[in-house]
């Protein structure tokens, strides 16, 4: 893939609004970018407990005691894939599935703490991720992190003032309002139709009980004003 490739999935997770569209529309073409036949994108506060309605291989496959590339990604917060721990062919003895023939895995890390991560696999008889692919992946790692923190840290910022009516989409295109972008410019940002802005702000207009762009600003920071000037 070409460098300009990369950049343009970076400027997709930036402007993705939500989980759900990380998901359906951003790692899909991530997917496709790392010819991955499976992919997956996972947040969690720690990591989810094993089904144990599961069978017993992929309870095993799914344990870090038994899972050398999960302990991996646990332990060092680093991007792996199976043959840069394991010799070729030993990982289908821990996991046998067909559609997991070679495993990638990344992680998202937020304050030292890792919050989910990215899996990929290829079928079995696929070449095998390379080098290239996991350097790939920390830079597509780095860039989910920082969206991870933004997101966090805009869903404190407005719902302490109050605005948790508002969708996330709706929160990134207050901030962009905000910074005085016009509809236009909103939709190239967002990668969304000038109209989707329009209607957007409409809602965002009746949630908020304003009639402008410039109310809507306002209202925004004072609130945030009056809550800084009293935390001092």
């Amino acid at each position: 893939m070409m460098a300009n490739s990369l950049q343009s999935l970076f400027g997709a997770i930036a402007s993705a609004g939500d989980e759900e569209e990380l998901r359906q529309h951003v790692m899909v073409k991530v997917g496709e970018y790392f010819v991955a036949q499976r992919w997956g994108l996972f947040f969690f506060k720690k990591l989810p407990p094993i089904d144990p309605n599961l069978p017993s291989i992929l309870k095993l496959a799914l344990s870090v005691e038994h899972n050398p590339v999960l302990r991996y990604l646990v332990e060092r917060h680093a991007p792996v894939h199976e043959e840069l721990l394991l010799p070729p062919g030993a990982w289908q003895r821990i996991c046998p599935r067909s559609d997991h023939g070679h495993v990638m895995a990344g992680p998202i890390v937020s304050n030292g703490c890792l919050v989910g991560g990215v899996g990929f696999t290829r079928v079995q008889g696929s070449s095998a991720f390379h080098a290239q692919n996991l350097a790939d992946l920390s830079a597509f790692c780095l860039h989910l992190s920082t969206w991870f923190a933004t997101r966090q840290s805009q869903l404190i910022k407005f719902n302490a003032v109050d605005t948790h009516r508002l969708t996330p989409r709706e929160i990134q295109i207050a901030e962009l309002v905000a910074q005085g972008l016009t509809n236009a410019e909103i939709g190239t940002a967002l990668w969304i139709q000038e109209n989707s802005v329009k209607q957007a702000l409409k809602r965002m207009f009746r949630k908020l009980q304003v009639s402008s762009r410039a109310e809507m600003v306002a209202l925004l920071h004072n609130v945030l004003s009056t809550r800084s000037e009293a935390a001092l």
